[in-house]
């Protein structure tokens, strides 16, 4: 099965680091983060990618080449302007037959793909997004109240979501719903519910992080130099 790495953004909030590399290859210890990625993938069995590309693609394909340094076959799709999160994939449009992979080329996890697979094909999903259960702390209280007479007063709460980790599993007929130009996958999604399409749901209980701030950019150094990461 292919996989799609979405690899086209700008890196704004890496900057200056993301003036002269591309967010996806910057380093995480001896490798670059698009490099720990594509060797979890190998290692799970998918080795027929697809990078798609904006910024500073040539470096990319100096970086990768046809793929085969790492046992891989890798192709590069260029977007001439920005397309989002999901309009690149109607420029693939030919090459995706059957059900294949989204990644966003800047996170790094533990995830185990071919679960994720069997998920999709399992539940006969047409669309289907990892999401991952985060806690983050509140700053204020937080006030439950009936009309105008206060019930509760929870002080400085610690919360938790259900956030998209930017890996998904795609049937290929869905790239009929996406418009040409900028796209994101969230509004595909969205798209695909109001069309009566089946959307999914796979909770990642695994390692995950985005390092597109430098906070996780630092964490994530951290985590690999103290064997924590994937």
């Amino acid at each position: 099965m292919k996989v799609v790495i979405l690899a086209g953004g700008l890196g704004t909030r890496l900057r200056p680091l993301t003036h002269v590399i591309p967010k996806p290859l910057l380093p995480v210890g001896e490798h670059s983060v698009l490099e720990i990625s594509i060797n979890k993938l190998k290692e799970c069995g998918f080795d027929d990618l697809i990078i798609a590309t904006s910024y500073k693609s040539s470096l990319f394909e100096s970086y990768f080449g046809d793929g085969s340094r790492l046992n891989v076959k890798i192709e590069y799709s260029k977007e001439k302007t920005l397309l989002g999160t999901a309009g690149p994939l109607n420029l693939l449009k030919d090459k995706l037959k059957e059900p294949f992979l989204v990644i966003y080329g800047d996170i790094l996890t533990s995830l185990d793909f071919r679960k994720l697979r069997d998920f999709h094909i399992k539940n006969n999903s047409d669309f289907t997004l990892v999401t991952k259960e985060i806690f983050f702390p509140v700053s204020y209280g937080i006030i439950e109240s009936d009309g105008d007479l206060i019930k509760n007063i929870e002080e400085k709460p610690t919360m938790k979501n259900q956030i998209n980790t930017g890996i998904y599993f795609l049937n290929p007929e869905v790239i009929d719903f996406i418009p040409d130009g900028f796209f994101h996958m969230t509004d595909l999604a969205k798209k695909l519910i109001k069309e009566g399409k089946k959307v999914m749901k796979y909770e990642l209980k695994d390692y995950w992080i985005d390092i597109g701030e430098k906070k996780s950019y630092e964490k994530a150094q951290s985590d690999f130099k103290w064997g924590n990461l994937i």
